[in-house]
């Protein structure tokens, strides 16, 4: 397929921009009027978008562009190792005892343990001034983490784009796949905290815009360090790795239910089936 023609920062920008909005704007569809049981049919979906960007588009091209196997693959063990430890910190501040608020409210929105049929954003008392005193800081962390995580995702796309058109695409793709059951997380966590749906949903809008503002920075810095690229995409890689095995996958695992099992799996090759689609009519 022809692609639109337009420079690597023209398609930095508006990806970064559409990308941010599509997820945030889809997520609040979700988190404010859908069921809870829609919410792991996401996810499932995103662990394959996931999978697929790196095993059938980002690792390929990063051991293309560096010609060095053995330097590629040690930068995604580094990578996910970094991951690891930088989630254990901020699980570490954050967290008191054995128990984990945000993660405990983000891991029901990730897969919830019954089929209930109650809409994510009709609770009532998500918006009491108790939750607003009790759970404030729950917002106030998820807001923080999600502004880094979306900066991030922006150095990434702009790295993708430097490299090929398509890649960059493919890439977008799968990280706003797996954005979106972020963001039903993050918009149970910040109404649990208190905040009103406008506001919930106007501050993962000005979240969102951290992505343009990473794709900028890494577009102009990376114009100088070209070598340094290959070496991005192996830590987009760990990244999408860990976020996708370490984050989502053990959510999935709550759902014991053959029917449970099945649907995951569909969807998960539906995810990777989705990513190898994508690449192959963008290569048409």
């Amino acid at each position: 397929m022809a692609l639109i023609e337009m420079s690597p920062l023209g398609w930095i920008i508006t990806v970064s921009l559409l990308g941010g909005l599509l997820s945030v704007l889809i997520a609040a569809l979700f988190a404010l009027n859908a069921q809870r049981k829609w919410v792991p049919m996401l996810v499932s979906y995103a662990i394959g978008a996931l999978l697929g960007a790196v095993f059938l588009e980002l690792l390929p091209h990063a051991v293309e562009e560096a010609n060095d196997v053995q330097a590629i693959t040690a930068t995604i063990l580094f990578g996910i190792l970094l991951f690891f430890t930088l989630e254990k910190l901020v699980l570490w501040r954050h967290c008191h005892g054995d128990h984990c608020e945000a993660h405990a409210i983000h891991d029901e929105a990730h897969c919830p343990d019954n089929d209930n049929e109650t809409p994510l954003g009709n609770d009532d008392e998500n918006q009491s001034a108790a939750h607003a005193h009790d759970h404030g800081r729950s917002g106030l962390m998820i807001m923080i983490g999600d502004t880094t995580h979306n900066f991030v995702d922006g150095v990434l796309i702009a790295a993708a784009f430097m490299v090929d058109i398509q890649l960059g695409l493919v890439t977008a793709l799968a990280i706003i796949a797996h954005e979106i059951p972020q963001e039903v997380g993050d918009f149970l966590i910040l109404l649990h905290s208190g905040y009103s749906k406008q506001k919930a949903l106007l501050f993962n809008l000005f979240s969102s815009l951290a992505t343009v503002v990473g794709g900028l920075l890494a577009y102009f810095f990376l114009q100088t360090m070209q070598t340094s690229i290959p070496y991005i995409l192996a830590l987009a890689i760990a990244s999408m790795l860990y976020v996708a095995v370490a984050d989502l996958i053990p959510g999935l695992h709550k759902r014991t239910q053959m029917k449970d099992t099945l649907q995951q799996i569909g969807l998960i090759m539906l995810g990777v089936l989705s990513i190898f689609i994508a690449t192959f009519w963008l290569e048409g």
